[in-house]
This record gives C-alpha cells, structure tokens and sequence, in this order.
C-alpha cells in the first residue's frame, strides 16, 4: 500500500513565509524606533518620523502581502 502523499506547503512555500515574517519584523523594528535622549522632553520630529509613519507600515504591509502570496502559492509537483 503506497500512497502518494502531498504537503500542503512546499519548500518554496515555506521560503517565501519566512521572507515575509522577515520583512514584517523589519517594519516592526523601524517603527519602535529608539529611545529618547531625555523622557521629560516630547520630540515631534523623532516621534512622527517618516520612518515611523509611512516607511515603516508600508514594510509590515508588504510583508503581510507575501505571506498571502506564499500562501496561495502551489507547490511544484515532483
């Protein structure tokens, strides 16, 4: 009795998932940013920084593309 058995995922699946939570954390990073030199001070500039506001949710929704991309994706037929 030999069945032929097929993963839901395939190892190009499973590559472009991580690629995808790799970009993610890259967006989550950039969007924590760092700390402030002095807490008692509230920094416009640092806090709604470019990065923080637009680059870095952009990544996070790149990121969240590839992961539905690497979910949909067919695995090849070997």
């Amino acid at each position: 009795m030999s069945e032929n058995k097929q993963t839901l995922f395939g190892k190009e699946n499973y590559t472009w998932m991580l690629i995808g939570a790799a970009i993610i954390a890259l967006g989550m990073f950039l969007m924590a940013g760092g700390k402030s030199a002095d807490p008692k001070v509230f920094d416009f500039k640092e806090v709604y920084s470019t990065t923080r506001v637009t680059i870095a949710p952009i990544l996070i929704v790149l990121g969240l593309l590839v992961e539905i991309y690497a979910i949909f994706k067919k695995p090849n037929a070997a």
